[in-house]
């Protein structure tokens, strides 16, 4: 069934118990969240531990999104765009903490298969609702559809995008939005401020270079899906991206990396940025002049407009950082405009902090979370070195330890548990975990001299080491309140050691988020709790599903040829 394009979210009252281990407390989602405090979030307030409870709201957040194929240009330039109700980004999805979020996709795309991941979301203890391909899913052919419905157990900010080989990066992404307390006060949000890399080739035709060339240099970046671009005749087409503000109104930002290679230093000249949250962590207080961002990364940031007696224009930067990757126009700016009687947006005079090009996330030191946990214990351990060659056919694989990885989009790893299938295939790259509330280790070294940002689905992780050079036994551990996330750098010729405890079953992909690396086998995932996952799987609609896709990859003579993710 075809149906309309909505963009605003439809609200249900609902009843009844939720799929979660959390605890419940019904009242107002709203009361007592004001400017003057933000940390306030009804009976709740920042100090509440959003991992073992949460509001229950009562309220169903309902969208609709529908897939499809149209010709944008939003640097100026032309070229086959996909969409999400026919933009890119596509709509934000907006809920309160507690909430229950239900999302109806509809794949009108042409000739690909889809499906929709909500990056960062917890997915306590829906793990079927993750939107990965070969893991939780088979991908949702052309004329199909799909629904997701999963609980709002955090808040702050993310997005959801295509977990289907390179489409997110073709246009198939939008923002999430969660309404709960603030680490500081602030009078308006601002919402989010997309921060993404561009290129006039489809990700196909790069994916192909990619495989046998290495890394393709991008064209360009955009700033909340917008930029300019220069011809080749000096002829300057597009347009700049626009934030207006009030003198001595202060503005939450929520700054978002979904590009596909690039990390960004954003800035806005002349003015202070107050970090309060990282993901979906909110954070101490803490002040800075530029952000390193890298992909999949979010930070939520305050700023005041307090600079107007220098301007009323200020350039809004977002820097690609060359240590980490190479891009052609590296002009990805927008302007910070001062509202004033009379006054037009004009082009900015300004110019940036001083900074260091580096690839680095931001210092551990600097990244506290407010509700202080340890990583106490140490249970399982997994070791992994990150390398990268070429097959016999010439093809670039990244490999973790001794495997490439490689699944297969008409049997996930879902499908395999309820058949009672786990003799897992070496390439699944499956590290099995049993047991509740147990610790797991992961440390990845990395000898080349690249950098990755490093994404785990269904859980927030402990940083417990990340630096250049080797680790070692003698590598001191931080598990005293160590930074959580669910995306960070691995150095550059250095590791990352991270830890999460098992108390979400579920099948978790954990993976580089550089769209190149991913779809050349830079995963690995972790089959948590087999025992207490197996009876959320919806089979029916999960095989459902999946001879749709069958019969519509056998119509078309469908090949995967990437790593399945």
């Amino acid at each position: 069934m075809h149906w309309r394009s909505f963009l605003a979210a439809s609200l249900l009252a609902v009843s009844g118990a939720h799929a979660s281990s959390l605890s419940s407390s019904s009242s107002n989602a709203c009361a007592g969240n004001t400017p003057q405090t933000r940390d306030k979030w009804c009976d709740f307030d920042i100090h509440s531990d959003y991992y073992t409870e949460a509001p229950d709201t009562g309220v169903i957040r309902e969208y609709w999104l529908e897939l499809g194929n149209t010709t944008a240009a939003p640097d100026g330039v032309p070229r086959n765009v996909l969409t999400i109700n026919g933009t890119s980004p596509g709509p934000t999805i907006y809920a309160d903490w507690g909430d229950m979020v239900r999302i109806h996709v509809y794949n009108g795309l042409e000739n690909n298969g889809t499906s929709i991941h909500w990056h960062g979301v917890r997915q306590n203890h829906t793990n079927p609702q993750d939107g990965t391909n070969s893991i939780s899913q088979c991908p949702v052919p052309p004329g199909g559809s799909i629904t997701y419905e999963w609980r709002a157990t955090q808040y702050g900010t993310t997005y959801y995008h295509s977990h289907f080989a390179l489409q997110a990066w073709e246009g198939i992404y939008g923002g999430i939005v969660i309404n709960g307390p603030a680490s500081s006060n602030y009078d308006v949000d601002a919402g989010i401020l997309y921060l993404s890399d561009w290129s006039h080739r489809t990700s196909d035709q790069l994916y192909s270079t990619a495989e046998t060339d290495g890394e393709p240099t991008l064209a360009t970046g955009l700033m909340n899906g917008t930029n300019i671009w220069v011809k080749e005749n000096n002829e300057t087409v597009g347009s700049r991206f626009n934030m207006n503000v009030t003198a001595g109104q202060s503005y939450r930002l929520r700054l978002l990396n979904g590009g596909r290679s690039n990390l960004f230093r954003f800035m806005i000249d002349d003015h202070t940025l107050t970090v309060i949250a990282a993901d979906f962590v909110p954070i101490e207080p803490y002040n800075t002049t530029s952000l390193n961002i890298g992909v999949g990364q979010r930070y939520d940031v305050i700023v005041t407009a307090n600079q107007g007696h220098l301007g009323s224009d200020f350039w809004m930067r977002a820097i690609p950082q060359e240590a980490c990757m190479e891009i052609e126009n590296t002009d990805i700016r927008g302007i910070f405009h001062y509202e004033k009687s009379g006054s037009e947006v004009a082009t900015p005079t300004t110019t940036p902090f001083n900074y260091t090009d580096s690839c680095d996330d931001e210092p551990m030191t600097s990244l506290v979370p407010v509700i202080a946990i340890d990583a106490a214990g140490i249970g399982y351990t997994s070791h992994n070195d990150v390398n990268v060659i070429k097959n016999t056919a010439g093809l670039y694989k990244w490999y973790m330890g001794p495997t490439t990885f490689k699944a297969d989009w008409d049997n996930p790893t879902l499908l395999q548990i309820a058949n009672g299938n786990t003799s897992w295939s070496n390439s699944s790259h499956v590290v099995q975990v049993e047991g509740n509330g147990q610790w797991v280790i992961v440390d990845i070294e990395m000898a080349i001299n690249v950098p990755h940002p490093i994404h785990l689905h269904g859980h927030d992780f402990f940083i417990l080491a990340q630096d250049k050079g080797s680790y070692t036994e003698n590598t001191t551990l931080n598990t005293y309140n160590p930074p959580r996330r669910d995306t960070a750098m691995l150095p550059a010729l250095g590791y990352l050691v991270i830890a999460f405890k098992t108390d979400n079953p579920g099948a978790w992909l954990l993976h580089c988020h550089i769209g190149w690396h991913q779809s050349e086998g830079f995963a690995m995932q972790f089959v948590e709790s087999i025992s207490r996952l197996k009876p959320m799987i919806e089979v029916d609609a999960l095989e459902k599903n999946c001879a749709a896709w069958d019969k519509y990859a056998s119509a078309k003579d469908i090949v995967e040829d990437d790593s399945g993710i």
